[in-house]
């Protein structure tokens, strides 16, 4: 069947932007690490707390919001996720002590959980199973986008007005988003611009039409079920990595080369150039393997083998000897991974009907934020511990290792769960 209308894209460019500012305000923290570090006499296990304090907050808010947007919808869940983040992010720029970055941090934590529960039920409600990983790879590469333009952007506003404006300025930007997404979008069923012809081919998987779509499951239900803990585990053992290059390799860059904010921009940018690429590519691989007969589970698990694969040369970083080599060897892993994200953010809607999916994808969202609180504990004391004995870099080095076999581990353990991912009917 072919949809006779694009409205749907339209849907994915207001999840990608929203998806974009969501990271852009991430990220700032990161990027003026050690700016601050200076200013607030941090160490790295005070900025591990910080980045604990937001991964905490975040975990919790992506159980809740999970739930909430099962119940109050997208579009209604979007606006309170956006204006919590939103504010949260400006009031950064306030903050006189270690403390307050930490509580604002987790304010921020508690609003962006909402962004990945909301866009994933979006996606499962707009489009069929065959082009959701590859609509799921479109908006995902706003986190890459976020991280191109970030790292330049932030560092222009923060040498020029210092870093107060660099949180104030990327704060506000989420409500000129919020305008856009009241005027245009509503679900479906809802939309008074979506032709008959895109509503039937959205609506063409007929086995995951939802019967009774006022019907909530519970978490009790869910976390019975094998399907669930696929999902959960996967999360957990490949987010953290991801945290680790958002809030880490700025200071790698920095710490290795001797460099500073603006020196290392230009390399943060490469790698996320590259990641934008992955993001797309491993939703768009997936749904071609589908339209070439595979079963959708196989076409899932196929690329998500082969970008696991792809992560496993990071562990080489160590015996590079310029910026550059390591630029390319850390690009090729955050591509993998975000066309590994593309694809087991899909899972959820492929393994359960519409009406859980924001559920699942919440509690798959909080495993892999409680990897993201440990893995940061963990990095604080490798490299608190090899700054004192050695040298930083070799702690940087084993945590590159451990980044490498994450996802071979994880797809392991997905397929034992789940081999066939098989639908489930409650």
């Amino acid at each position: 069947m072919q949809a006779k209308g694009n409205y749907r894209w339209i849907v994915v460019t207001l999840l990608f932007f929203a998806t974009t500012i969501n990271y852009l305000d991430r990220q700032v923290i990161g990027l003026l690490k050690d700016n601050l570090a200076k200013q607030f006499s941090w160490s790295e296990k005070d900025y591990s707390n910080i980045v604990m304090a937001f991964t905490a907050a975040y975990a919790l808010g992506l159980l809740l919001f999970g739930r909430l947007v099962d119940k109050i919808g997208t579009k209604l869940g979007y606006i309170i996720s956006l204006v919590v983040w939103s504010i949260s992010a400006m009031m950064h720029a306030v903050v006189k002590s270690t403390l307050g970055f930490g509580i604002a941090r987790a304010a921020l934590g508690a609003g962006e959980s909402g962004n990945f529960p909301i866009a994933i039920k979006t996606v499962a409600e707009w489009f069929p199973k065959k082009d959701r990983a590859f609509a799921t790879g479109i908006f995902n590469s706003g986190t890459n986008v976020a991280a191109i333009i970030g790292p330049p952007l932030i560092a222009w506003i923060a040498t020029s007005y210092g870093w107060q404006a660099a949180f104030f300025w990327t704060g506000a930007i989420g409500f000129i988003w919020l305008v856009f997404w009241i005027i245009f979008y509503d679900i479906p069923v809802k939309q008074k611009r979506l032709s008959k012809a895109e509503f039937d081919y959205i609506h063409s998987d007929e086995q995951d039409i939802v019967t009774d779509p006022s019907r909530k499951i519970k978490w009790a239900r869910l976390l019975s079920i094998r399907q669930t803990w696929t999902f959960i585990l996967g999360k957990f053992l490949t987010d953290p990595v991801w945290w680790f290059y958002l809030f880490w390799i700025p200071s790698y860059f920095n710490t290795t080369y001797n460099l500073n904010i603006s020196k290392s921009a230009i390399y943060v940018s490469t790698i996320y150039v590259a990641s934008s690429f992955g993001s797309v590519l491993g939703g768009y691989l997936s749904g071609w393997f589908i339209k070439r007969g595979l079963p959708v589970y196989k076409a899932r698990k196929k690329a998500m083998l082969i970008f696991a694969f792809c992560v496993v040369p990071i562990i080489f970083v160590q015996y590079t000897s310029n910026a550059w080599s390591a630029v390319g060897l850390v690009s090729l892993a955050a591509a993998a991974h975000q066309a590994w994200s593309a694809n087991i953010f899909t899972t959820a809607s492929d393994m359960f009907p519409k009406n859980a999916v924001s559920s699942v994808v919440g509690i798959g969202g909080m495993a892999g934020s409680v990897g993201g609180i440990l893995f940061p504990f963990l990095i604080g004391i490798i490299l608190n511990h090899f700054k004192l004995v050695s040298s930083i870099t070799v702690g940087y080095n084993i945590i590159f290792i451990i980044c490498g076999f994450a996802y071979l581990i994880a797809w392991l353990i997905m397929h034992w769960l789940s081999p066939t991912m098989k639908k489930i009917k409650i």
